[in-house]
């Protein structure tokens, strides 16, 4: 029996926010089924943009090649969203553990920023019996999927009543009613989603905030970059000043810096080695190159990873022992990199406290021009998703899936999740 190494999905428009669900259903653990699942956002220029969340059609389409009468993926619920949703994150896995308030157990928790943070509860308790209509778009029954809070604060820099515009989050895993977000007016805000209230609000950068990640492992720390072209790091403890772990040259070419602002090139994006989190990833607005910096040694990357040939979209790092970064481009590739050989885990502390006055080791620049995979989609791919690692799981005709890890891609309306 063949194992499957491609799923698909074809979604109803152009999907932009895309994310792995962390963790099997509550009550399903055994299942498959519940292991793949996917929560997706449209990105259409109006005021009718979706969130969904698409699973497997049927689980034998994890072992048959030829399995391939019907879509691989299916929806099972949808909402409304109404400004693109700009991140969507599915609750961390350890949510399950969590002492909610306000949540009901049977409850999944999704996220998605855009003119505000919003929380949502999915409940997928769908009754087992309807697995068996193979080939019927689920009716929804059992799936359903609500807002259960929008957060939008009141703004440090700008008078209005409603907050300014989100450009993403990042969801502590350590202590899950913890978010953080991103905004164009310069700030970062913590919220505690459970109570819905903001913690602490803080002018993070010159200009707008793109990214924001909380270091793994910790409820205090956390970086960001933006518009101006640094990335910084924050410590709830000590708020009144911020560490600069690297900031972008000036473009080459560009005029001599005049009094008011320097020229920079916008990071978009920053993303944590879960496995060594001493280790970050950031591309710069219109890039080709990804840069990988050290906490030890800030100040400059120490990998550059060169190998698209357009503009880079979006980086993910796998959730195993092993540094795998995934790369994906305007070029229409996805780029797998393995940075094994490159990074030192030797000397990393392991202690989320102590992280950001680590000792320093001699660090010179490494440029990696080589993947260990490359896959080449259709059109630009515009978004990336890992799964976490999927244990080998027995099915109910008696077939076994293989454990590993997937990757989620999407471009334009199609999404494809790769077997790694």
């Amino acid at each position: 029996m063949t194992q499957t190494t491609l799923l698909q999905y074809e979604a109803p428009w152009p999907v932009h926010a895309i994310d792995w669900c962390k963790s099997t259903a509550p009550g399903h653990q055994s299942r498959p089924r519940s292991a793949f699942r996917l929560g997706i956002a449209s990105f259409t220029e109006d005021f009718r943009n979706r969130i969904a969340i698409v699973g497997l059609q049927d689980e034998r389409v994890l072992v048959e090649d030829d399995y391939t009468d019907y879509p691989d993926f299916v929806t099972l619920v949808e909402a409304n969203h109404g400004y693109p949703a700009t991140n969507l994150q599915w609750q961390p896995a350890s949510a399950g553990g969590f002492p909610w308030t306000g949540k009901a157990p049977s409850a999944e928790l999704l996220a998605t920023t855009g003119d505000a943070l919003r929380v949502w509860e999915y409940f997928g308790d769908a009754p087992p019996a309807s697995s068996a209509y193979v080939g019927r778009q689920p009716s929804g029954g059992g799936h359903r999927l609500s807002l259960k809070t929008a957060l939008s604060g009141q703004s440090k820099v700008q008078s209005q009543n409603t907050g300014a515009p989100l450009t993403s989050f990042s969801w502590n895993e350590k202590a899950p009613s913890l978010v953080v977000t991103s905004s164009i007016d310069t700030t970062c805000t913590v919220w505690n989603i459970d109570t819905a209230t903001p913690i602490t609000q803080l002018i993070a950068h010159d200009r707008e905030v793109y990214d924001v990640a909380w270091l793994p492992g910790s409820t205090d720390i956390f970086v960001s970059v933006g518009a101006d072209g640094s990335l910084r790091a924050f410590d709830l403890r000590s708020l009144e000043h911020s560490t600069i772990l690297y900031e972008t040259p000036a473009p080459k070419g560009a005029p001599p810096p005049s009094s008011t602002r320097l020229p920079t090139s916008p990071l978009l994006r920053i993303g944590f080695n879960p496995a060594d989190s001493n280790y970050m990833s950031t591309f710069h607005m219109d890039g080709t190159d990804v840069q990988i910096l050290d906490m030890r040694s800030p100040g400059q990357p120490v990998i550059e990873l060169r190998g698209h040939r357009s503009q880079v979209n979006a980086m993910g790092w796998s959730t195993t022992e092993r540094p795998l970064l995934a790369t994906a481009s305007d070029d229409c590739q996805v780029l797998l990199w393995d940075l094994a050989g490159y990074t030192q885990t030797a000397t990393s502390p392991r202690t989320a406290n102590s992280r950001l006055n680590s000792p320093r080791p001699d660090v010179k620049k490494r440029v990696i021009t080589d993947p260990v995979m490359a896959y080449s989609a259709s059109s630009e791919v515009t978004n990336l998703a890992w799964s976490p690692q999927i244990p080998g799981m027995t099915m109910n005709t008696g077939h076994s899936t293989a454990p590993g890890e997937w990757l989620a891609i999407a471009s334009g309306k199609m999404i494809k999740a790769l077997k790694v």
